[in-house]
């Protein structure tokens, strides 16, 4: 881990930059919002224009660098997310904020893209997978840095929307100036949204209930906190929460998931993720019981993304992975859309709850559907499935590649040493026999 720290630290501190700046400006927008007497309904078409944007950008940030190359399309949306960042508190009502998240989205979206490529590009297969752990380790930490500062500034002010656009603006330096040569880019048609489904049913319905789970965490939980009468400091400890939870857990699930059934595993997570979201909802006004309900629905859904890909590839050959992940992405951004839209009508309706209430009808619609779909079809053997990758929802399509040719080469190897022992077993067997 050392080693690939101290080869890639300009990449990933770029990217933690870019991390930072976002989860300010995700749990800043809900709080601000609430001062500038949006609704709830208004904040959550707010939220969702990321989320419309980010699907946008990660179908045309491939052609983008095509055309022009990696440095200027990274450098172009940076810059427009340092300007549109800056922007926030300067037009605020509900439509110019729509249009300027949908704004960030396309463009943090692209750097995902552009930034993810250096860093597989940047690796063999050697320290792949050490660099998929520094690089979700990065994430995670860069959005829980960021709730620090939300806490430690006033929302009220200039001075938090300032900070996230020169994060933005300095995580070019590292990247730019780093020493590694621009990777070449290819990118691969997904699948057919039909062949998918044919392929895998539970992974499509699954990623798509779990793309509104993902956006109402990261979209509505500011939002929630503030209909919730927390103070700053409370609303950014419980947004925390969900990412601490996903980087506690990812690899405990992961290492389960890859000895038994995984429709079982979904279940469970699915299911243990809803009594979270139920606590939740029924103890909204209890700070420490929204402190749990946050740690076990971010701990059990965030894994639950990487279980769903890695379920969906028991079905597929090799080959076929890398198209079969982009139409997961796509199924799970349509999801994430709808997500923070849908969140604020239960919300209107039910009260703060009502975030709750929304996370845990979906996660019970997803046990419910991998229940069902165990009654379908038989479970693949564990020996014939594919190797679990943790991958982080907010990731691009390039870094799912990544994860999952390294979850191939880590397989393979697996296979080979696993034949090379039963070889050398039966040579000794048969020195035995022969003695």
């Amino acid at each position: 881990m050392l080693q690939i720290v101290s080869s890639s630290w300009a990449l990933l501190l770029g990217i933690g930059l870019l991390m930072v700046g976002n989860g300010v400006q995700g749990t800043l927008l809900g709080v601000r919002g609430g001062l500038e007497g949006f609704s709830t309904f208004e904040l959550s078409v707010v939220m969702a224009g990321y989320f419309a944007g980010f699907l946008g950008g990660s179908r045309m940030a491939p052609e983008m660098i095509r055309r022009v190359g990696h440095v200027r399309v990274f450098a172009a949306l940076g810059s427009f997310v340092s300007a549109s960042l800056i922007l926030f508190p300067v037009l605020t009502d509900p439509i110019s904020w729509t249009l300027l998240r949908v704004i960030v989205g396309f463009c943090f979206s692209g750097l995902y893209v552009t930034a993810e490529s250096w860093l597989n590009n940047s690796t063999t297969s050697k320290n792949r997978g050490q660099a998929l752990s520094a690089y979700m380790i990065v994430q995670m930490a860069g959005i829980i840095g960021a709730q620090a500062l939300v806490s430690a500034g006033d929302t009220s002010g200039w001075v938090l929307f300032i900070i996230p656009s020169v994060l933005v603006s300095i995580s070019f330096a590292p990247i730019l100036l780093s020493i590694s040569p621009t990777p070449p880019f290819e990118s691969t048609k997904p699948m057919t949204l039909k062949e998918l489904y044919a392929v895998s049913p539970l992974g499509c319905v699954g990623m798509f209930l779990l793309g509104g789970v993902f956006s109402a965490q990261f979209g509505m939980s500011a939002v929630f906190g503030t209909a919730a009468g927390l103070s700053v400091g409370e609303i950014s400890l419980f947004v925390s929460m969900f990412f601490v939870g996903a980087l506690t857990l990812q690899y405990p699930l992961g290492w389960l998931s890859d000895r038994m059934d995984r429709r079982v595993l979904i279940l469970i997570v699915a299911a243990i993720a809803a009594v979270a979201a139920l606590l939740g909802a029924v103890m909204t006004s209890a700070l420490p019981a929204l402190l749990v309900a946050a740690f076990f629905v971010g701990g059990m859904s965030n894994p639950l993304y990487s279980l769903l890909l890695a379920y969906t590839n028991d079905f597929i050959e090799y080959e076929d992975m890398a198209a079969a992940s982009g139409g997961l992405i796509f199924i799970n951004g349509l999801g994430a859309i709808a997500g923070p839209v849908a969140t604020g009508w239960v919300m209107e309706t039910f009260g703060p709850s009502g975030f709750f209430v929304f996370i845990l009808v979906l996660l019970v619609a997803i046990a419910a559907y991998a229940a069902y779909r165990m009654t379908q079809r038989p479970a693949p053997s564990v020996d014939d499935t594919s190797t679990y990758a943790p991958v982080y929802q907010g990731s691009s399509p390039v870094i799912v590649d990544a994860a999952w040719e390294f979850a191939a080469e880590t397989a393979e190897a697996e296979a080979a040493a696993s034949g090379e022992a039963e070889a050398a077993g039966e040579e000794t067997s048969d020195a035995k026999t022969r003695i």
